[in-house]
């Protein structure tokens, strides 16, 4: 294992806020669920396997715990410890009959409980009981720890590329563990930090403003006249408005409990990207058009729906390129999911518009918007009104800024193992808050788009039936996008004087899809 370096870390500003912001309602991880298929014959101990991984492969983000400042004056800063398993390794078992919806129970629960602060902000509960005799487990780590693309290099960490992996080479070289610091140290550590991010705030803080401007203008603007001409049914996009900063109030849009639900459900990548090309648009604009259907179906039952289109809050990677750190270095984009518009293909085009701004602007940010700023002072205050923000309700009246969360993270494209069994399902659970009640968010993996439905339970009662609408629409637009064109019917004969009388056709018994 490679040594440690001691010394304390300032978390970033934006890796701050998402601790400062944690209430008992509201935790700041994120996670994923894990399953494997097991060989006939199989006879291993899957929870040794795991253990053993961890104790070979334990990288420094894994051993990072919280360095308090005393009365919350600045942001915490990182230190290395020890890592006891026995606090971070947990065996659970799924009740009978042990299915989908008993395993997708028992993940949710998991993923509402709070992490323990004393200790490196992680867990990993491995699952047993499935009646499928698959194995499975559940990780999660706090948000403050790593992003989305940073996870995908922790992931590499944690899992075999082979179901017979080569032994890990140790080195030699000790492993330092840092002692706790003084508070003094603490202190002064935070106001070297701190006055560095005054200079570079000062400096870029205009390029900021006009970038998150036109962020928010992106979310409902005009559609970008890069949009193809037509879609794959010959439709001309949507070329007016079709939304304002704000979305509509919805169910989603309230005040949240500590109670979570959770579903999973994948769709062939292959598939998504033969859409995006048939239609000339990326996989993104595919899944935000998806989520649009889905909302679609989802909302209709509960009353009418908006005139309004949702906003989706979108994550922009600010990492550069090559840069694998465990800092996170995103921001918040909104987008139109062309909820307003029925026909899934007219929607995918009108989507592709509104993506198209928000990436004009996104090119943009990743020079001037900030993952870092001074902290002293702001915990505290940030505590504090993040707890107000959720006993007062205020969510529930106030215009939703985005209706709902969704998050493509890319996965990776070969097979993973652990144990030397090959994991076969790989799905993300991510946060929801205050007055957004829903997460999508998807990970590609070995040819599939896996998709973890995170939600309130307050605010979507029932999320199996949300990804059962997710899966009805992706079966709709792919049929739509990638159905053969109908051939043109021949010109009548000009030397005709009659039409020529037919039979009645015979009625279809099939029922046609909603548009």
């Amino acid at each position: 294992m490679n040594a440690l370096t001691s010394g304390i870390e300032s978390l970033s500003g934006l890796d701050g806020a998402f601790l400062n912001l944690e209430t008992m309602a509201t935790p700041m991880h994120v996670g994923s669920l894990h399953v494997f298929e097991v060989p006939p014959g199989y006879h291993g101990n899957f929870l040794a396997d795991v253990r053993t991984m961890l104790q070979t492969r334990m990288v420094p983000v894994l051993r990072r715990r919280l360095a308090s400042l005393p009365l919350q004056l600045a942001n915490p800063s990182w230190m290395q410890a020890e890592v006891n398993l026995d606090q971070h390794i947990e065996l659970i078992r799924i009740p009978a009959p042990g299915g989908q919806a008993e395993l997708e129970t028992v993940v949710a629960n998991l993923h509402a409980e709070l992490l323990d602060r004393s200790r490196p902000l992680w867990m990993l509960f491995v699952l047993e009981g499935l009646a499928s005799g698959e194995k499975a487990y559940y990780f999660k780590i706090h948000h403050a720890m790593l992003d989305g693309h940073a996870g995908t290099a922790l992931a590499s960490a944690l899992f075999d590329t082979s179901a017979h992996p080569s032994p890990v080479v140790h080195d030699s070289a000790p492993v330092v563990i840092d002692r706790k610091p003084g508070a003094l140290s603490l202190v002064a550590a935070a106001f070297r930090h701190d006055a560095t991010q005054y200079v570079k705030l000062v400096r870029d803080l205009p390029g900021v403003v006009r970038t998150l401007a036109g962020l928010v203008r992106s979310s409902g603007g005009t559609p970008t006249r890069a949009a193809p001409a037509k879609s794959a049914d010959g439709a001309k996009p949507p070329a007016k408005k079709s939304g304002m900063a704000f979305g509509p109030r919805t169910p989603l849009n309230v005040t949240i409990t500590r109670e979570r639900g959770f579903a999973a459900a994948e769709i062939s990548l292959a598939e998504v990207k033969a859409i995006a090309t048939a239609c000339e648009v990326t996989v993104n604009d595919v899944v935000l058009a998806l989520a649009g259907g889905a909302m679609r179906r989802y909302l209709a039952p509960l009353g009418p729906l908006p005139k309004k289109s949702l906003i989706a809050s979108m994550p922009i990677s600010l990492r550069e390129k090559g840069n694998s750190d465990f800092h996170t270095k995103a921001t918040l984009s909104l987008v139109s999911l062309a909820t307003h518009i029925a026909n899934p293909l007219k929607r995918l085009q009108a989507v592709r518009g509104h993506t198209a701004a928000t990436k004009a602007v996104a090119r943009q940010a990743k020079s001037v918007i900030p993952t870092d700023f001074p902290s002293i002072g702001v915990p505290w205050l940030i505590s504090t009104l993040a707890n107000l923000y959720g006993r007062s309700g205020v969510s529930d009246a106030l215009p939703p800024l985005a209706n709902l969360l969704i998050s493509n993270v890319p996965g990776p494209a070969i097979p993973l193992y652990v144990g030397g069994l090959r994991m076969t399902g790989y799905w993300p659970l991510s946060i929801v808050e205050h007055g957004v009640g829903l997460n999508i968010t998807l990970m590609s993996y070995a040819g599939r788009l896996c998709l973890g439905f995170t939600v309130a339970r307050c605010a979507v009662p029932d999320v199996r039936a949300l990804a059962d609408d997710f899966l009805l629409e992706f079966d709709d637009l792919k049929a739509r996008a990638l159905s053969p064109p109908k051939p043109a019917r021949k010109p009548a004969s000009k030397s005709a004087s009659k039409p020529v009388a037919r039979k009645p056709a015979r009625k279809s018994t099939a029922k046609t899809a909603q548009t």
